[in-house]
């Protein structure tokens, strides 16, 4: 090692900086890589706020299905019967038009009454499963649930009122499964 004469070492070349003046070249790689790094950030949020939206589009998606399923599974259980309840109408309107043609001989009267606590079992037995008539006779007519088949002009009743029942109509809980066909007044 080589020694001053004043027994110091050797001063190597050192740059002295100045920390008022600013570096041109450095501010300007970091400027640039800020402005990137920015632009990085604002596209990778952007694509976040995509993403966020996309999953709960699929939640909102998947909590309709859910939804709509239920529905439809209770709608199914709550009609199970509308086909057995669409075949036996016939059934029961015959039923009826026996026990409407009752006959005038004694000897028949015991078969008549067991014939009608059988009726009413049998609609009593409908009706525990959500089966209801629609009213009709003197009623105002209502296409949702009633089928005009004539119209006639009759003293004593308004117009488009329900004069006479042709054949009765039906309702499932909420649901017509036959609409009653009836007569009303002009």
């Amino acid at each position: 090692m080589n020694e001053n004469e004043n027994g110091r070492q050797p001063e190597e070349d050192v740059e002295v900086i100045d920390p008022d003046a600013e570096d041109i070249s450095s501010s300007a790689d970091e400027n640039g890589e800020a402005s990137e790094n920015q632009t990085q950030i604002e596209t990778l949020q952007a694509e976040l706020e995509e993403w966020q939206n996309k999953v709960k589009r699929v939640q909102a998606d998947y909590d309709n299905f859910r939804k709509r399923s239920r529905s439809e599974k209770e709608a199914a259980a709550e009609f199970r019967s509308q086909p057995l309840m669409e075949a036996l109408l016939p059934v029961l309107d015959n039923f009826r038009r026996a026990l409407d043609s009752e006959g005038q001989n004694a000897s028949d009267e015991g078969f008549y009454k067991g014939m009608e606590m059988v009726y009413r079992q049998f609609v009593e037995a409908l009706e525990s499963d959500g089966l209801e008539e629609i009213p009709t006779e003197g009623e105002t007519f209502d296409p949702n649930v009633h089928q005009a088949v004539m119209q006639v002009e009759e003293e004593g009743f308004e117009s488009n009122q329900i004069v006479e029942e042709l054949q009765k109509g039906y309702k499932l809980k909420t649901r017509v499964i036959r609409p009653a066909m009836v007569k009303v007044n002009a």
